[in-house]
């Protein structure tokens, strides 16, 4: 009777799911929610079943996005209708989907559930994803540019003038040099000349 009900416990608990833990996307373009699992039983087409469910970040909705029975059923009203797409395969133990066209609406929770009988029971796979507005991110990129390019503007045109100036300093230096030794010349040659009239 132990063996039994141990073997049964096995059988309860023999699927775990795994999913990213967060997702980022550009509002307005698609992204994949990635849901793997494994099962102790075999896994086919006709026994496995996955569900997804969404609930919001902002509101307090929580609704059912899509349902696979040997084939996948997404939801046809609502927030999500024409966004659900199956991007899974059972036989490889895939149970992921893609959003198409991300709106900030979609921000919030999903979660992904498999069955493969007689492994019912499971952990949930989780995954907050995240909607980025596209304009604020080239924004951002832009000022960034812009700073940069100012900054290495600025540098190129310190690095010229500091040249510039250690260039004429050591020409003036030498100038310098030039006359003095110029000056002590004719002095030498004053002194020379002055000697012989003597």
């Amino acid at each position: 009777l132990f063996d039994v009900f141990f073997s049964g416990v096995q059988h309860v608990w023999g699927i775990e799911i795994f999913t990213k833990s967060e997702v980022e996307a550009v509002n307005g373009t698609s992204v994949k929610l990635t849901c793997t699992f494994s099962s102790t039983e075999p896994v086919s087409l006709q026994t496995a079943s996955v569900i997804w469910d969404f609930r919001s970040i902002t509101a307090d909705i929580y609704e059912r996005i899509l349902y696979y029975q040997e084939v996948p059923y997404p939801i046809e009203e609502g927030l999500f209708n024409g966004h659900v797409q199956w991007s899974g395969d059972i036989k490889r133990k895939d149970a992921s989907i893609t959003l198409n066209n991300v709106r900030p609406a979609f921000n919030g929770t999903y979660f992904c559930q498999v069955t493969n009988p007689p492994d019912v029971h499971a952990n949930i796979g989780e995954t907050v994803l995240r909607v980025v507005d596209k304009v604020t991110l080239s924004e951002i990129s832009l000022l960034g540019a812009i700073v940069g390019g100012s900054c290495v503007v600025i540098l190129v045109f310190l690095g010229v003038f500091v040249a510039v100036r250690m260039y004429k300093k050591r020409n003036k230096e030498k100038d310098i040099e030039m006359r003095v030794e110029e000056y002590r010349n004719k002095q030498s040659n004053l002194y020379l000349y002055t000697f012989d009239l003597d």
